[in-house]
């Protein structure tokens, strides 16, 4: 399984910026997928996911508002905006998709790295101030 994401780069403090995750062997309406960030020293975060249905989202509190998780099962892209960027979002950001709505209800969200099964090689953001 391959999950490529892109977008990432500087921007400055309240700038926006659009990363993308294209899983090419993936069916992603088959999947829950989510964001994860991971700042120096500190441990890896979900920032965005969504139920396998769609019906329930998570958002970090400290992205709410600001971030928009997407996704486009035709394209096979997973999107995460992110508008009125901070410094403290700085962090190389991974998409992920999971398989645990074999287990559990499809309105569930994992939100804990461990939940996920396949993952990205990760995108650098940096957010000057």
């Amino acid at each position: 399984v391959q999950m490529v994401e892109s977008g990432g780069g500087l921007a400055q403090t309240g700038g926006s910026l659009r990363l993308s995750c294209t899983a090419s062997d993936l069916n992603l309406d088959d999947y829950t997928m989510g964001w994860f960030r991971q700042a120096p020293g500190k441990d890896r975060e979900a920032v965005a996911c969504f139920s396998l249905d769609g019906t329930n989202t998570y958002y970090a509190d400290s992205v709410k508002g600001r971030f928009t998780i997407s996704r486009d099962n035709d394209k096979k892209t997973l999107y995460l905006q992110m508008n009125f960027l901070k410094p403290e979002d700085t962090a190389t950001y991974y998409c992920a998709a999971s398989e645990i709505n074999d287990y559990v209800g499809d309105d569930y969200v994992p939100t804990q790295s461990v939940e996920y099964n396949y993952w990205g090689q990760g995108t650098q953001v940096t957010v000057s101030s």
